[in-house]
């Protein structure tokens, strides 16, 4: 599998702070024993959860970002294999896979592109082949009846991660169809014309290419939606969404009952459960608070019917980029897996 790097025993024990009296989730999580016959090795785990890092930021840059979504996966791993083995999370049910390196991609753009407009195209050219790798991985890791935990990169992974997992779960028989819902919270919609692909506009490619069935965003802000992307989302009964103003401004719902709005929505069939790290902000005024994405991730985990999880982005502006944004992303991934054996 191109660009994908395999992790061994001693790559996960590496990142690993072992100590006396104490087990550490490293120590305990499953490594794939054959990178060379990967589907095999899947298979034959007892593993229910397998991560993939995606520290990529190619999909924000084509959407004229200035990056940093590639700063979680590093710091996210080294605070998820140090969390305690203990009653209420051992580790032993969860596989680390790897990551996915595409800086050849992101060097041959910055080393080929002579001005800026050549550099948009190239990126949203390569995240085609962005989409193919975590497609293939998605589509794999599901097709061994395996949920994904997918973390970093910029939300134009979300794509390949319906795809992927649409595909392999239509393959095990799950679904009558190669497609899913989900539901996402995130401020942006991540719904912006099919102009090229880049972070802003997953969702819209996974509709039109047939992968994405029903689609609910909660905490949209309104000063963020365009109106095309609105009207598009109003007229479509298959979407929807609660706004960030409407939960927090105006009080027209709970958050939580938001959150069960859009799990309720997509109940019909088998769900991605999407966050964007850049909807979270330390003081909760300009997003969600990080509580409320653990409340988040938790209740769509236990009351919907999860296809995966993909935590995106990863660049609060008042999160801290690689310390912080890492171990609230660990605790967001431990959060759904707890939700789901408990």
């Amino acid at each position: 599998m191109q660009r994908l790097k395999i992790y061994t025993e001693q790559d996960i024990l590496n990142q690993t702070n072992v100590r006396r009296f104490e087990t550490k989730i490293g120590e305990l999580v499953q490594h794939l024993p054959d990178a060379n016959n990967i589907e095999q090795s899947l298979q034959q785990s007892s593993a229910h959860f397998v991560i993939v890092g995606v520290p990529e930021e190619i999909g924000v840059k084509g959407n004229e970002g200035s990056g940093g979504a590639d700063a979680v996966w590093q710091p996210f791993l080294s605070h998820f294999l140090n969390i305690q083995s203990n009653d209420f999370f051992d580790g032993s049910d969860v596989m680390v896979l790897g990551h996915f390196d595409f800086a050849e991609l992101t060097n041959l753009i910055e080393s080929n592109a002579h001005n800026n407009d050549e550099k948009l195209q190239a990126y949203r050219h390569a995240v085609n082949s962005i989409d193919d790798a975590v497609e293939q991985v998605t589509k794999l890791i599901t097709s061994c009846k395996k949920i994904p935990i997918v973390v970093g990169g910029g939300h134009n992974n979300a794509y390949g991660c319906l795809k992927g997992a649409a595909k392999g779960l239509h393959k095990t028989g799950a679904l009558p169809l190669a497609q899913l819902n989900a539901i996402n919270l995130d401020a942006h919609a991540e719904y912006r014309p099919a102009e090229g692909r880049h972070s802003g506009n997953a969702f819209r490619y996974a509709e039109d290419d047939g992968y994405l069935a029903k689609y609910c965003v909660v905490g949209l802000h309104e000063s963020d939606l365009p109106q095309n992307c609105w009207l598009d989302i109003a007229n479509n009964p298959f979407m929807d969404f609660v706004t960030y103003e409407d939960i927090f401004l105006h009080g027209k719902q709970t958050f939580l009952g938001a959150v069960q709005h859009a799990i309720d929505f997509t109940a019909d069939t088998l769900c991605g459960i999407e966050l964007d790290m850049g909807s979270i902000h330390a003081a909760g005024s300009l997003g969600v608070s990080a509580l409320n994405a653990r409340q988040y991730v938790h209740l769509a985990a236990s009351q919907s019917k999860p296809a995966y999880l993909h935590i995106a982005q990863g660049d609060a502006v008042a999160v801290d980029k690689s310390d912080i944004t890492g171990k609230l992303a660990s605790y967001l991934a431990s959060d759904f897996i707890k939700a789901l054996q408990y």
